[in-house]
């Protein structure tokens, strides 16, 4: 397939190092690539026949005329030239647009092909055990547990709400977390509550047999944690309930008591197993822990894993993306099946969905047979794959420096703050930019919104105000996208 790439003078190095000789390229009579017209093409165009001529991803200009000219498909390429690589690799296989750029064309087309493969495999895949139909264990991928920590205190609609949005983030599991002080007709309540709004299997987190049962009598599908201290109180109503349950060593670094907890498990006609060999925060035995996956794994090869990544995000002071990327990479060399995270606190807001996106990028890692990179789905936010070109300082700049004051607008002040995610009628709204005067109010999810409505309305005057309003509104932008919190004229 001969494809044309078109260009201008500014990006023709870049475009000519991308495209190496995987296309001819022309570079027009014109600085700014974006800019081409199609009577500028026209004039340029070689006698040549070509199957395509991508142009530059920002070009707006109608180029339908000449392509039924030419009679050659003339589409987007991608708005940087550096990915140009990246897209010649898909001539052939994918219909390039004239409206969407061929770099956006085929992250969606990659993302979706990516998930329906994912979902291929766990329709065919054979678990080792099912938990009210979620497949655990296998060749199936591994499945995320969020926790919902005290649930037997919370409200109804504080439980409810926190099951939505867990839901909503990509949870395969809900567990109940409960605290000491929990009473058992609380730990019923709260599981009759979870059972009302969610179609998920359901697991309830303690030690305590006493709430461990209240839980089975209300219909819980799992149960977190048993060992050779409450296991003999429990049994019959978790053999009545064919109930899965977590089984943990007695002592966390004797892997020798969890065989044994697991054998008397088994004995006692408890078939629906899954193993906890509790892994532990770096500082604490963290390395330790992860040996004693590798010898569980070797010696029971078909038992389903259970792999606490919350115990190592929420005790590290470091972004939990690439944490949970990495202990997700680390649960499937280990062939463990149970991704677990509670989310409680706030440098931990977002593991749900860094899991589960984790534990697709896994499967189709292990599918491959390849690294976990160029699988058209990422966790990838604050860095990005391919850099693009980076200008070179002016000879002789203006040096620039912040005026020594500033001057009251005559049209008004804002107050600018952001809004938190809500549950609305069962339903995941995402926080909003919200831009406050003493008339108005103005809600909107991008800062180019807000502002063009403030504009429109003519509630700013003064160019620097206009200016300011810019720059705390991309960064209130930014909040929303990152989960972070936002203050008005707080750096970001």
């Amino acid at each position: 397939m001969t494809t044309l790439v078109v260009t201008g003078k500014l990006a023709e190095n870049t475009v000519k190092r991308s495209v190496q000789n995987d296309a001819e390229v022309l570079v027009l009579d014109i600085e700014v690539a974006s800019f081409i017209t199609p009577a500028l093409l026209r004039r340029s165009l070689p006698e040549k026949k070509y199957d395509l001529i991508l142009i530059p991803g920002l070009a707006s200009g109608d180029f339908s005329g000449l392509e039924k000219e030419t009679g050659t498909p003339i589409r987007l390429g991608p708005k940087h030239a550096v990915d140009l690589g990246f897209v010649l690799s898909y001539t052939g296989d994918i219909a390039f647009s004239r409206k969407v750029p061929a770099c956006e064309l085929l992250l969606d087309k990659r993302r979706s092909n990516a998930l329906e493969r994912v979902a291929e495999l766990e329709d065919r895949a054979s678990p080792a055990l099912f938990l009210k139909g979620v497949k655990l264990g296998g060749n199936s991928r591994m499945k995320v547990m969020a926790e919902i920590v005290d649930a037997a205190h919370l409200t109804g609609q504080e439980l409810t709400n926190k099951i939505i949005y867990f839901a909503k983030l990509g949870a395969d599991i809900i567990d109940l977390g409960m605290s000491m002080d929990t009473e058992p007709h609380e730990a019923g309540a709260a599981v009759k509550i979870a059972k009302s709004v969610t179609d998920l299997p359901l697991s309830i987190d303690t030690l305590d047999p006493v709430l461990i049962n209240a839980a089975l009598d209300a219909g819980v599908d799992a149960v977190l944690s048993l060992n050779s201290g409450n296991i003999n109180e429990v049994r019959d109503n978790i053999v009545r309930n064919l109930a899965t349950v977590v089984i943990i060593p007695d002592c966390v670094e004797e892997i020798e008591s969890l065989f044994n907890n697991i054998e008397s498990a088994r004995k006692m006609g408890i078939n629906n197993i899954i193993a906890d060999p509790v892994l532990e925060p770096p500082g604490h035995g963290f390395v330790e822990s992860i040996d004693r996956y590798y010898e569980f794994r070797k010696r029971d090869p078909k038992t389903p894993l259970f792999f606490g990544a919350g115990n190592v995000t929420e005790l590290v002071d470091a972004d939990s993306t690439g944490i949970n990327a990495m202990l997700a990479g680390m649960a499937m060399e280990l062939d463990a099946n149970v991704l677990f995270t509670p989310e409680y606190s706030d440098k931990a807001r977002g593991s749900v969905f860094e899991l589960k996106t984790a534990s697709v990028m896994m499967a189709l890692s292990k599918e491959r047979g390849s690294a976990p990179k160029d699988l058209g789905i990422d966790l990838l936010f604050a860095k990005e794959k391919r850099r693009r070109e980076i200008g070179s300082m002016p000879e002789s700049p203006i040096l620039a420096r912040e005026s020594d004051g500033w001057h009251l607008d005559p049209a008004g002040c804002f107050k600018i703050d952001i809004t938190a995610d809500e549950i609305r009628d069962g339903k995941l709204y995402p926080g909003k930019i919200v831009a406050r005067t003493k008339k108005n109010s103005i809600a909107g999810t991008t800062a180019k919104e807000v502002l063009d409505t403030i504009v429109r309305l003519g509630l700013v005057s003064r160019l620097d105000h206009a200016a300011y309003l810019g720059r705390e509104l991309m960064k209130a932008e930014l909040a929303l996208k990152f989960k972070r919190s936002y203050s008005q004229d707080d750096e970001f």
